[in-house]
């Protein structure tokens, strides 16, 4: 089982555009993690293992396009690959969602990239939801709710 610390979304300028922890940390240690994990990963070259030790646990990491998905998981976690698997599962979501995602979807609409992360991943860091149709048809149901209240605002 996968259990996830936390997951950063980062630029290649180094731009933190998306973070979520699921192990509690000061805000200290979430800055130190970010300060010193984030031109580590940067400098990796693109044929190097996206799998590393990092202080007290495992990370895994991904590039998309101009985006580095980057995750801390707990060291007794057997499975890192696993790990690069949801990573690529929330990409996929993403795109599908987006249609074809991209770093400004994330900039402009970084709420719903948090919707479609806590789909997939739930509070405590373990996986919520494989399903990306399921993961998907509740985004939407929350859009229709949303969409649904600023009508109601608009008619009273």
């Amino acid at each position: 089982m996968t259990h996830i610390k936390y997951l950063l979304l980062v630029s290649r300028q180094g731009k933190v555009r998306l973070a979520k922890w699921y192990t509690p940390l000061s805000p200290k240690e979430k800055n130190k993690i970010i300060k010193n994990l984030t031109p580590l990963i940067l400098s990796r070259k693109p044929k190097m293992c996206n799998i590393l030790e990092y202080s007290d646990h495992k990370v895994a990491y991904r590039r998309y396009a101009s985006l580095y998905f980057i995750c801390g998981i707990t060291p007794e976690v057997d499975n890192e690959l696993l790990t690069l698997e949801v990573i690529h599962r929330y990409v996929e979501t993403m795109d599908s969602y987006f249609g074809n995602v991209c770093e400004l979807d994330i900039i402009f609409h970084f709420t719903k990239a948090y919707d479609i992360l806590n789909e997939l991943i739930m509070c405590d860091g373990s996986l919520a939801e494989t399903s990306k149709k399921e993961i998907l048809k509740n985004i939407g149901e929350m859009d229709r709710l949303e969409n649904k209240d600023d009508l109601n605002r608009v008619l009273s």
